[in-house]
């Protein structure tokens, strides 16, 4: 019996044998198990890989080349890049794109551009020699000498290229979807196709399909009242119950504007699925189509080595840190703000988060929100250095470095500061999990949920759903292919091909 629960029985035993009541006392210890997605990670050892997961080039809206876009990754100091194109499978960094239908629509839409892959060696833009061999990128410096190494994520495509409502869904390591267009509405299928080959996939920027994105304020987003919602928060909740290699949402994009909600999207659907047993996994990506976003957001692999069979154990696992440099939930600024003010931390940093949580207020007071809170590109990141967790003791212990502040979350609510948090202190305000925030000068870090089991946890509710986006599925891609049979067979393709060489 661990030390805690030793103490407060002789405590229990001396105030009843006195007279005293015990349950102000009693009712916060609770023996909690906790599920650790950093379990075997050897941080001794570990090292971690910085990876964006989703970004674009030419081969479909992208405005770089896919040498520009490669290049201006490893420039940022990337470690992993998956090359994730509109309906078109990544083959190869050296590979042009195969995705016709694809192909021909952009080019009626955006002109000649060139696709520009890598060859076995060459020159980049400023000049630096490169090697691309078995997905593995390489620039060298002036004495010859090779600096970092980028690995490719294989089979990296945005599938559904032409949904009416954006229900896009990012997969890897499965080779599906090239040149599949329609999608409006439907997660399942890729999500389906890519679970039986055993890739994995992820819910992309999910605010851009429910229309959070477009709420004036934070309350109204994911309003559990609200029936369109309730039936988005459903849908997710079972696509993510039924297949295990969905591994989770996109939490932070592309600068956080039209994800400026998904975090409170996060905590719904973690109350709702880590009852059902499993986690759900918050990424970080860019989904860069320009130069200057491609740091926006992004993720911590922790992994051994830089292999593609550790990356895809790694993602499995949750043993990733997701990142970004911008925020714009005025909620999350306003607590960060508070909590640093109240410690004396940071005071110009925290004035900065209040300022930038003043103006949000008043813009959603006039119709709508531009301001998102921008860290500092050029100061120091703050990394998470270990995770401990103490079952005996219900403790949970991030080491930290650069970090201003590290915030813990349950069930959607701030509920405590610091590196170590112990569950007992708030077994009243604790469901099904727990995920920290690390907040420094260069960005926010998100931590994965650490899922709780204990009796008296949360039970799982019923997950019987109905899909009603089947009709608009049905009747837009209907449209869709037809459309695109049209093209592949009156010779535009063709056509198209030669107006692009």
């Amino acid at each position: 019996m661990k030390l805690k629960k030793i103490f407060a029985v002789m405590l229990a035993m001396v105030m009843l044998a006195t007279g005293t009541a015990v349950g102000a006392y009693a009712a916060g210890d609770v023996d909690y198990k906790i599920n650790n997605t950093y379990a075997n990670v050897d941080w001794s050892t570990t090292n971690q890989y910085k990876a964006d997961l989703h970004c674009h080039s030419t081969v479909s809206d992208g405005d770089q080349t896919i040498r520009q876009q490669v290049e201006r990754h490893y420039e940022l100091g990337f470690d992993i890049m998956a090359l994730s194109d509109h309906g078109t499978v990544d083959y190869g960094w050296d590979k042009d794109t195969e995705a016709e239908t694809i192909r021909v629509v952009l080019s009626i839409k955006e002109g000649n551009r060139p696709i520009d892959p890598l060859q076995a060696s060459g020159t980049t833009d400023a000049g630096a020699a490169y090697t691309y061999a078995d997905d593995f990128y390489k620039q060298y410096d002036e004495n010859g000498n090779a600096l970092h190494t980028m690995m490719r994520v294989p089979y990296a495509n945005e599938q559904n290229p032409t949904s009416f409502n954006n229900a896009h869904v990012n997969t890897w390591f499965a080779d599906y979807g090239n040149d599949v267009v329609g999608g409006t509405s439907d997660y399942a299928t890729p999500i389906r196709k890519i679970d039986k080959l055993g890739g994995l996939s992820v819910i992309n920027h999910p605010g851009e399909y429910s229309n959070a994105r477009d709420e004036e304020c934070y309350e109204d987003a994911y309003d559990l009242d609200n029936i369109h919602y309730k039936y988005v928060i459903n849908k997710f909740a079972n696509l993510l119950l039924k297949y295990d290699s969905c591994i989770g949402i996109d939490i932070n994009s592309k600068g956080d504007g039209r994800t400026r909600f998904d975090r409170k999207l996060w905590d719904i659907l973690l109350q709702k699925v880590v009852p059902h047993g499993r986690n759900v996994f918050g990424i970080a990506t860019s989904d860069a189509h320009n130069p200057d976003i491609v740091n926006s957001g992004y993720t911590w692999m922790c992994m051994p080595e830089l292999t593609t069979d550790a990356l895809k154990t790694c993602m499995e696992d949750g043993a990733f840190f997701s990142a970004s440099y911008y925020m714009g939930s005025r909620e999350e600024v306003k607590a960060w703000a508070a909590e640093l003010a109240a410690a004396g931390i940071a005071p110009e940093f925290a004035a900065k988060l209040q300022q930038t949580y003043e103006t949000i207020v008043e813009e959603e007071q006039n119709g709508g929100q531009d301001t998102r809170f921008e860290f500092d590109q050029n100061a120091v990141v703050p990394k998470v250095t270990s995770v401990a967790v103490d079952d005996a003791e219900d403790t949970i212990t991030l080491g930290t470095k650069d970090a201003y502040l590290v915030h813990w979350i349950a069930d959607g609510e701030f509920i405590a500061t610091g590196n170590t948090i112990d569950l007992d202190d708030y077994s009243d305000k604790i469901g099904s999990y727990v995920r920290a925030e690390v907040i420094g000068e260069g960005g926010v870090i998100y931590t994965q949920a650490f899922t709780l089991e204990y009796d008296g946890a949360p039970e799982a509710e019923d997950t019987f759903f109905i899909d009603l986006g089947l009709p608009a599925t049905l009747i837009c891609d209907t449209i869709v292919k037809l459309l695109a049979f049209v093209l592949r067979f009156t010779g535009i393709i063709a056509l198209g091909n030669l107006f692009l060489k």
